[in-house]
């Protein structure tokens, strides 16, 4: 596939970006009231990196979109959830529950990779066939607001971002970072992996 076509392939999954983004909102509407004044901050941020991630991951197998669009609703929830900016645990375990509930036990492991290594610094090597590596640079795309893109169309980055706006999600994690810096000066950033 040259250039010209991959773009439109990515440049596809911007079609009407709302309707793109439903399985997304639809896992994370549940915790509107958990989330707070937070609520449309982590919802965009979701909607980008799964947008993101199936961008990497060629978004037309259900079953990705499915497991992207899980991985993307869950994977800060714990901040929230259990008040903490040590959030990797408690996302996990309501990951875990969720797909539990829904009889999806076959995507536990990979899905529960997903939110322990989507802020690792190096890359995800052990299972390649999962998703782990695609959500880990989707979610560094926009943590960064598209500096890094890990070779990803520009003007699609600049597409997602420019559609599911910001609305605070970055000063946000700055407020909880520092506050976490106080009480915690040796271990600010417990999210992070190598």
């Amino acid at each position: 596939m040259n250039r010209r076509q991959k773009r439109k392939k990515i440049r596809a999954y911007l079609q009407e970006p709302e309707q793109q983004v439903v399985v997304v909102d639809e896992l994370v509407e549940p915790f509107r009231q958990a989330i707070g004044p937070d609520f449309d901050a982590y919802r965009n941020h979701c909607r980008r990196v799964f947008l993101f991630c199936i961008a990497f991951a060629g978004g037309e197998d259900e079953a990705v979109r499915r497991k992207a669009a899980f991985a993307s609703a869950f994977h800060d929830l714990g901040i929230w959830t259990a008040g903490t900016f040590d959030y990797i645990k408690p996302s996990r375990l309501l990951a875990k529950s969720h797909l539990e509930t829904i009889g999806k036990p076959e995507w536990v492991d990979e899905i529960l990779a997903m939110i322990e290594q989507h802020h690792k610094l190096t890359t995800f090597r052990p299972n390649p066939s999962w998703l782990v590596e695609p959500f880990r640079k989707a979610d560094w795309i926009d943590v960064s607001r598209g500096m890094l893109r890990f070779g990803l169309d520009d003007v699609y980055v600049l597409d997602v971002l420019d559609a599911f706006p910001n609305e605070g999600f970055h000063r946000t994690l700055a407020r909880l970072a520092f506050t976490r810096m106080k009480s915690h000066p040796f271990d600010a950033l417990p999210m992070f992996r190598l």
